[in-house]
């Protein structure tokens, strides 16, 4: 049976996307076969960061054509990762049927393990909508307060739809001083926080270069950041998996969620 997964927030410009593909691509290395959706339907970036942005059949066709299968908007990313990609264009947009999502996600059922969907920011009838269609949710968020504060209200949307939630995700996170600490981010949300993807300047450089941040830099803290929360998710131990170069720098996303987890 596939599991559907939604990266979720309430605030744009928190690394979700990223989080989607990295995220995904971490659960395919795992062994699992992994698909990426593209739920940002006004503003789809999946394809742009994965350097595919212009593909013959996407998720909008499949949304205005009930004669399309979602099968044949699916794709085979070189990482290994499935994606499945949203139009660039916007003459499709007035005649989405945003609402279908969850409908046509039939097509592929069985079809992979995961499906990880990028759900819009805010708490629109995109956002809505992948909610809908996934089994949990992943609530992506800064250690911000604003962002933070976005972050319980789609927290309660999600709540009142009696989707799970699997926890938080903080992104961009600084340790500068000035971010929210974790544990008061977790008290304030009432969920705990999965993992922490530290301030890199890895991840911009992969998003300019349409190449998933795994592939790209396998061995940057933000990279071992996403495998630690992916390992999680599957409830496996990370360090299974690892070579011992790489559990050294491993050992140092370990202490930071220690740290950070339970500073007073």
């Amino acid at each position: 049976m596939t599991k559907v997964l939604c990266c979720i927030s309430g605030k744009g410009g928190v690394g979700k996307s990223t989080s989607a593909i990295n995220l995904g691509l971490a659960l395919h290395q795992f062994g699992k076969n992994t698909a990426v959706l593209d739920g940002n339907l006004t503003t789809p970036n999946i394809g742009i960061y994965l350097g595919v942005p212009s593909v013959p059949s996407t998720i909008h066709h499949v949304l205005n054509d009930n004669r399309r299968n979602l099968r044949n908007a699916v794709y085979h990313h070189y990482s290994g990762l499935k994606v499945i990609p949203g139009d660039l264009g916007v003459n499709k947009l007035s005649s989405l049927k945003i609402e279908k999502l969850k409908t046509v996600l039939a097509d592929v059922e069985g079809l992979f393990d995961y499906i990880v969907i990028d759900g819009a920011a805010g708490l629109g009838k995109e956002a809505i909508s992948a909610l809908d269609a996934s089994d949990k949710a992943l609530i992506v968020t800064n250690a911000e307060m604003a962002a933070v504060t976005d972050a319980l209200k789609t927290i309660q949307v999600a709540r009142k739809m009696r989707k799970q939630i699997l926890g938080v995700l903080l992104t961009r996170f600084k340790n500068d001083g000035m971010d929210m600490r974790v544990k008061d981010i977790e008290n304030l949300l009432e969920y705990p926080v999965l993992g922490i993807i530290p301030e890199d300047k890895n991840v911009r450089r992969s998003n300019i270069k349409g190449k998933p941040l795994l592939m790209n830099y396998p061995d940057s803290e933000a990279s071992l950041a996403y495998k630690e929360l992916a390992a999680k998710i599957l409830g496996i131990k990370l360090d299974d998996y690892m070579t011992p170069p790489t559990k050294k720098k491993d050992n140092m996303i370990q202490d930071l969620l220690r740290v950070f987890s339970f500073k007073t």
